[in-house]
């Protein structure tokens, strides 16, 4: 996906109103991402769709390879086992919000501070998020 070569400061939010969520979410990434993007809850079944794996694939070389390899380090993070390392609501979300999630989410703001780079709000729908999402699942599943 591409990026702008800026960094992301500003104050992470919490929610006073109830502080034991607060600190719970700050412990599990995909809380946290349920908060700050659009997808609350993906369950993703055990099978792999195929068919949505190769749209992904269509969309990923349209979309992410300017910034994202599938085993090596680029411009972003190597994405070949990302599914492996982070849960469906964080990536999806990840996708969908960038922004938000770089603002807020201390996973995200590590990996900005690593790689020096944001990354691009592409306006994606959610069904070319989960497509992309498959893919990186059958993906992850061969490496």
């Amino acid at each position: 996906m591409m990026s702008l070569t800026l960094t992301a400061c500003g104050p992470q939010q919490t929610n006073s109103s109830n502080p034991s969520a607060a600190a719970s979410t700050a412990q599990d990434p995909e809380a946290l991402a349920a908060e700050i993007g659009p997808v609350k809850q993906l369950t993703l079944a055990e099978q792999l769709d195929a068919a949505l794996a190769q749209q992904g694939e269509q969309l990923f070389n349209t979309y992410c390879i300017a910034c994202h390899r599938l085993e090596e380090r680029f411009i972003g993070p190597p994405l070949g086992n990302v599914t492996q390392r982070r849960g469906p609501v964080y990536l999806m979300n990840m996708m969908l919000n960038p922004n938000g999630m770089i603002q807020r989410h201390p996973v995200v703001k590590q990996l900005v501070s690593e790689y020096g780079t944001l990354m691009t709000d592409l306006s994606l729908t959610e069904e070319q998020a989960r497509a992309i999402l498959e893919y990186l699942r059958q993906v992850g599943a061969t490496s």
